[in-house]
């Protein structure tokens, strides 16, 4: 079975940085895309970052400029965070979209990691 594991959420004051990684395990491909979304109580859960096969890019207005999503190898994706502000808090997940052309065939999610940003 296919698994998402993310990693490098944790506590930190505004203005700081944090890098998410997500590293999948077992059979995935074709890979339509992968990405972050982020929730917390207050919100419905929202995209934060998106990377296609092709490497296009797509940001949420709130974090364009702060926040780059990246590949690191053919297993990982990575979420580099900077001037994090209290309200970026929430719980990060990756997510995975499995599929070609306009046909999905699954999408996945990691279990989620928690970053919470002090003022």
């Amino acid at each position: 079975q296919v698994q998402l594991v993310e990693s490098g959420g944790g506590l930190v004051q505004a203005g700081g940085s944090l890098k998410l990684s997500c590293t999948t395990s077992g059979s995935i491909f074709p890979i339509k895309a992968m990405g972050w979304y982020r929730q917390n109580p207050g919100m419905q859960r929202e995209l934060v970052a998106s990377i296609t096969t092709g490497g296009s890019t797509n940001y949420a207005d709130s974090v364009k400029g702060r926040f780059t999503i990246s590949r690191d190898g053919a297993k990982t994706v990575s979420l580099q965070m900077n001037s994090l502000k209290p309200e970026d808090t929430a719980v990060y997940y990756c997510n995975l979209v499995q599929g070609s052309g306009s046909t999905i065939y699954a999408t996945l999610w990691g279990q989620g990691t928690q970053v919470t940003v002090s003022s």
